[in-house]
């Protein structure tokens, strides 16, 4: 299936609000590469991909399929990708082989900001770029479970968004901060690598730093960020030890701390982020975890069969009670999807429970559901209504 401009059904979760002109753009100047950009607009795509010797492809509902456009040759990738850069960014990808940088595109009266990132396969350049949406939607407009909300009214902790690339982790994290924009009077600070979101102010004062421009790296960002007066903190992807240990440091000082992390489930979080340590440190890194973690949201999209939604996020719920400490401090890590299944009635659900829901809600396919279930037997039974 190629693709050409028609439109497509609107995407919330294209993977995350009309912006600035990104730090790496040209200002005001239109470059070659802005007619894919735009055409991934016009057709509410989420990702579009340039590879040499390929026409270019975008991720429309979840699909990956070709542009109705000849191949790109070497040359042309050079002249449609490398004019993007500026000297800094140039030099990170000739240093490290890729570099990731947010841009933005003037498609009709509108700016568009893009997450792009650039690199190098088998000698040649490639392009891989995702559109970020114009508006941060609220929970509901998201499908999201209600009790989330109660994520966004902690004074401190830390709350983590887990799911692959791609899942909606932005989006989600996007929303929970804007209902804190808009429903209290806090300082949001924001590290972001590069920023996704660029946040307007309600009632919150929001700092956005993005590392490599205006701080250095990730460390000296916390290392600022917790003189700078701030109620969250948002750190992005924890993606190694210093990470981790910096984020859980501002949260056990007080601070509210959001974060993402690649997982696959609630439970599999814990075990991903043991393992980003040694053994030795493990009682530690448990024992941090069990008092100062308020809640995991782990997330997956889904292709929507509703008129007008292309995809809604699968989710899965886990706060961080008694028993969720008890479990991670005694290493019962097993025990906690039984947990979370069994706390339906203090706001927790798994992805059994979610996919029942959003099943009943008519936004997806029965079969495709139970094709991409955990545990299949169990969501049978849920529709059943068994268990």
């Amino acid at each position: 299936m190629t693709l050409d401009a028609k439109s497509e059904p609107k995407s919330t979760f294209a993977s995350e609000e009309s912006a600035p002109v990104a730090r790496g753009s040209k200002k005001d100047i239109k470059l070659e590469v802005d007619k894919y950009l735009e055409a991934l607009v016009k057709l509410d795509g989420s990702d579009l991909h340039l590879k040499v010797d390929q026409p270019p492809y975008m991720r429309v509902n979840g699909s990956l399929q070709p542009l109705k456009a000849p191949p790109i040759g070497q040359e042309k990738m050079k002249e449609l990708c490398l004019p993007m850069l500026d000297d800094r960014q140039l030099k990170i990808l000739d240093d490290e082989g890729g570099a990731d940088f947010a841009y933005t595109a003037l498609v009709g009266d509108t700016r568009w900001r893009f997450r792009v990132n650039l690199l190098y396969q088998q000698g040649s350049l490639g392009m891989v770029a995702r559109k970020v949406n114009n508006t941060i939607p609220d929970f509901e407009g998201l499908y999201l479970p209600s009790s989330i909300e109660r994520l966004c009214t902690l004074a401190q902790g830390m709350v983590l968004l887990a799911g692959v690339t791609g899942s909606g982790k932005s989006t989600t994290i996007g929303s929970m901060l804007n209902y804190v924009n808009r429903n209290y009077r806090k300082h949001i600070l924001t590290l972001e690598d590069p920023v996704e979101f660029v946040f307007t102010e309600d009632k919150c004062l929001i700092n956005q730093r993005e590392v490599g421009t205006d701080v250095k790296n990730f460390e000296i960002g916390m290392k600022h960020a917790v003189r700078e007066d701030p109620d969250i903190i948002l750190v992005g992807e924890l993606r190694d030890t210093e990470t981790f240990k910096t984020a859980i440091h501002a949260a056990e000082t007080g601070h509210l701390v959001y974060g993402t992390i690649h997982a696959s489930n609630a439970p599999s979080t814990i075990t991903r982020i043991l393992d980003l340590f040694p053994q030795e440190e493990h009682a530690a890194i448990r024992s941090a975890m069990a008092f100062n973690m308020k809640g995991i949201v782990a997330q997956k999209l889904l292709k929507s069969i509703k008129e007008g939604v292309s995809r809604v996020p699968s989710v899965e719920l886990m706060f961080f009670d008694v028993l969720v400490r008890k479990y991670i401090l005694e290493e019962q890590e097993h025990m906690l999807a039984d947990h979370i299944r069994k706390s339906v009635r203090d706001g927790m659900q798994d992805f059994t429970m979610s996919l029942k829901n959003l099943i009943d809600q008519g936004l997806i396919d029965r079969q495709a559901a139970l094709d991409i279930a955990p545990n299949r037997e169990a969501l049978q039974m849920a529709l059943k209504g068994i268990g």
